[in-house]
């Protein structure tokens, strides 16, 4: 909560982005990028963009070998003439993720089509986006609790995956209510640090 409200805009992802519609992937990882990538391709007027988990030299050329025309982070930033026509942008560094949901209307979560299970998926509810997963996602409580909210949306395949992007691009009443069912579930859980102090305080926790 703290790091959406102290938000700070990034103009090269703004004008990447521009006026279209743009879905930010997370964390991802090849098997997740595989479901991804004829979705991607078959949309070249939505802007995609994608941070994978992993950002060695190696990872990201494999990346780039998936997604046939993207743009490298990196390259907008050190070109005068950024190439801001691409529609894939995949972030080549660590620590952005947590801002670039907020340029999202629709966002993926990666981790999920793995055996170890998705990653955070509070920094993209927290700006009020729903998320899509795949199915590796009972060990994490916030993820049940905002699949049961309608707030998070698990896919198994990408097919899967296809029909829920095209139902919440065409539904715009659809859309707006599982982004108000993100931030609001969020938000509902705030002060939990409180909480727990207040708990061991209680209970005196701390004296020997």
């Amino acid at each position: 909560i703290e790091i959406a409200e102290k938000f700070e805009p990034l103009p090269l992802i703004e004008k990447f982005c521009g006026d279209s519609k743009v879905m930010v992937a997370g964390s991802t990882w090849q098997e997740d990028e595989e479901e991804l990538t004829h979705y991607i391709k078959s949309n070249p007027q939505i802007k995609f963009i994608i941070a994978p988990h992993e950002i060695d030299a190696q990872n990201i050329k494999d990346v780039q070998k998936e997604f046939a025309g993207a743009v490298l982070y990196s390259k907008l930033v050190t070109n005068s003439d950024p190439p801001f026509t691409a529609n894939v942008l995949i972030i080549d560094n660590i620590g952005m993720l947590s801002k670039l949901y907020h340029y999202a209307d629709i966002t993926f979560v990666g981790g999920g089509f793995g055996e170890d299970g998705i990653h955070n998926v509070l920094e993209a509810a927290v700006y009020g986006k729903p998320i899509i997963h795949g199915p590796q996602y009972e060990k994490f409580a916030e993820a049940l609790d905002l699949v049961e909210c309608k707030a998070g949306i698990p896919v198994n395949n990408a097919l899967a995956l296809e029909k829920v992007l095209t139902e919440l691009w065409n539904n715009e009443d659809l859309l707006k209510e599982k982004s108000e069912a993100a931030k609001k579930y969020v938000y509902s859980k705030a002060g939990a640090t409180k909480k727990i102090m207040d708990y061991i305080q209680e209970k005196r926790l701390l004296i020997n």
